[in-house]
């Protein structure tokens, strides 16, 4: 069974929309973090303090889901994009600094005293078809 935690998704039926009329589709940045049974709601805290005010002011940015799932104790992001253009268009250096912050919130929230609690185990994207 996997978990869909709520509150995070405010444009669920938006997200194979093209709010644009550009003709670009939809992009899903889809993500796995290690996120423990223990520290699920830490993990939960640091994202709304850091990714989600982040995310919502981000041109294309369409809305997001996260889950969990108790036999792997990992979370996943699915985070939709008005087009791979709009998502791809964003600084490095601007991600890193947000992940900081993260990291902050996450460390701060489980009482680690270093690295990111949260470690990322898969990067990818999802197209429509």
């Amino acid at each position: 069974m996997v978990l869909l935690l709520g509150g995070l998704s405010e444009a669920r039926d938006q997200a194979w929309a093209d709010p644009q009329g550009d003709g670009e589709v939809a992009v899903i940045e889809h993500l796995r973090l290690q996120v423990p049974q223990k520290s699920r709601e830490d993990w939960m805290v640091a994202e709304r303090g850091s990714w989600e005010p982040w995310l919502n002011q981000q041109p294309g940015f369409l809305g997001r889901d996260l889950f969990w799932d108790p036999a792997t104790e990992e979370g996943t992001l699915l985070i939709r994009w008005s087009s791979r253009e709009a998502w791809k268009s964003i600084s490095p250096a601007e991600v890193e600094r947000v992940q900081e912050r993260f990291e902050t919130l996450a460390r701060e929230q489980t009482g680690d005293n270093q690295g990111n609690p949260f470690p990322l185990v898969f990067e990818g994207e999802l197209l429509p078809q």
